[in-house]
């Protein structure tokens, strides 16, 4: 269970930044946690990011998606997700457009975008990542891709 206390102006328990808008002694959301994570990744905030994750975060890219396999632990997701996203394509984007919570389970639907290497046209396939949050921090993730597309437009 967390524990409510202050979040406006300084790091919540698990490192991420306090949500903006919300008030003083309001818990965070686990969707709250997610979309911060989000934005903090949009933002180039990678440690922000990695911060909601557990250390034995279980990370699972789809199969036959570029980067597919699961990855034990915030480093393993660094070097073997975030690191390697130009892979795909240039200017590469998690863009969420809704997020669904439940319990301990938050969805976030979107779309990846991002310019193919060679010729530069505009790539974009729908997303949805299915995240388990267990004490404020994300333990789980799947990731749910069009991978055929995305070969496609790569």
């Amino acid at each position: 269970m967390l524990k409510a206390e202050p979040l406006l102006g300084r790091d919540c328990h698990n490192g991420a930044r306090a949500p903006k808008g919300l008030r003083t002694y309001e818990m965070a959301t686990n969707k709250d946690i997610i979309e911060n994570a989000y934005a903090s990744f949009a933002a180039g905030d990678v440690p922000a990011a990695l911060a909601v994750m557990a250390e034995g975060i279980q990370w699972a890219e789809a199969d036959r998606f570029p980067l597919a396999g699961t990855y034990i632990g915030p480093q393993a997701v660094l070097e073997g997700v975030f690191m390697r996203l130009g892979e795909i394509g240039d200017d590469f984007a998690v863009v969420p457009e809704q997020f669904v919570a439940a319990d301990d389970t938050v969805v976030a639907l979107g779309i990846y975008r991002w310019k193919h290497k060679i010729s530069g046209a505009p790539a974009v396939v729908k997303m949805a990542h299915v995240w388990t949050l267990k004490d404020g921090q994300a333990v789980a993730f799947q990731q749910h891709v069009d991978t055929l597309r995305v070969r496609e437009l790569s």
